[in-house]
Order: C-alpha cells, then structure tokens, then sequence
C-alpha cells in the first residue's frame, strides 16, 4: 500500500476523502476474488465495483482534474493537492481494475459458461437469434431509453399504477 506524502500536526490524523473510497472499493472487489462465494454474488459485487468505480471517475476525478487544470494548489485538508492525490488514485486503482478484469475474463466468465449462462457477442448469434433480440430491443428496451418531450404541448402521459 502506497502512503500519502508527509504530513505535519492536525493532517496525520486526517483520512483523504477519495482514498478512503478507493480502500472500499478494495473491499468490495475482495468479495470477487473471494472464492467461497457463490458465483452470482461474486459478478453481483464485480458489477457493483464496476459501477462504484465509473462513478468515482466521473465525479470525483474529473472533479480532481479540473483543481489541477485550473491551477487549485491549495492542499485538501489532510495536506494533499488535487495533483499528489490523482497520483496516488492511479497507483491504488490501476491494479484493482486489472483484477477486475483478471477476474471477469478468467474466473467468472468460465464458471459461469460451465453452469450454461454464456455471454455471447451480437455477432455470434445466428439470423433468428439476432431478429428475436432485434424485436426484444424494439418493444422494451428502446422505449425506455427514448426521451420523451414534456412540456405544455406535449403533457406528461398518464401511467397508471
């Protein structure tokens, strides 16, 4: 485990608000690789990792990126700056993706083939497999995605419950 830099008085006792994220997500990809779990529960937390993870990225990252583009070099409370903290995500994160990865393409994915669940490419599906997943994605995913226009020309539409 890498260490934030040197740190005087009141910041030793202080935790860096992203790497104590980045120690959870350590925790929740350990039930992953944790063997003895049943195979559902472990993609269940390798999905919740990959969630927690893209979040992460895209809110606090970015947010830490743009302290360094805009020239923020005041340091956080427990003493580190955007850019020292940046640095010490990617020594912590890099790895735990690549285990996710790791675990994804060589645990998961052939233990769940061997129970008969396959993951299958778009393009591996035969002409009536790929029709049947065409209208499947017409008929209920697409209207979902689909945003719709609200506003006074265009109400609401009632949806019973």
């Amino acid at each position: 485990m890498h260490l934030a830099p040197k740190l005087s008085g009141a910041e030793k006792r202080l935790l860096n608000r992203e790497l104590s994220l980045v120690e959870f997500f350590r925790r929740v990809l350990d039930e992953v690789v944790e063997p003895g779990n049943p195979l559902l529960e472990r993609l269940r937390f390798l999905t919740i990792f990959a969630s927690i993870v893209d979040e992460f990225f895209m809110v606090r990252v970015a947010g830490l990126k743009e302290e360094v583009e805009q020239g923020w070099m005041s340091p956080s409370p427990d003493g580190m700056t955007a850019e020292d903290q940046l640095r010490e995500l990617m020594i912590r994160l890099r790895p735990m993706i690549a285990e996710q990865s790791r675990v994804l393409k060589d645990e998961i994915l052939p233990e769940l083939q061997a129970e008969g669940i396959v993951v299958a490419s778009y393009h591996s599906l035969s002409p009536g497999e790929r029709e049947r997943i065409d209208d499947y994605f017409t008929q209920n995913i697409l209207p979902v995605l689909t945003p719709l226009a609200v506003d006074p020309a265009h109400p609401f539409p009632y949806i019973s419950a």
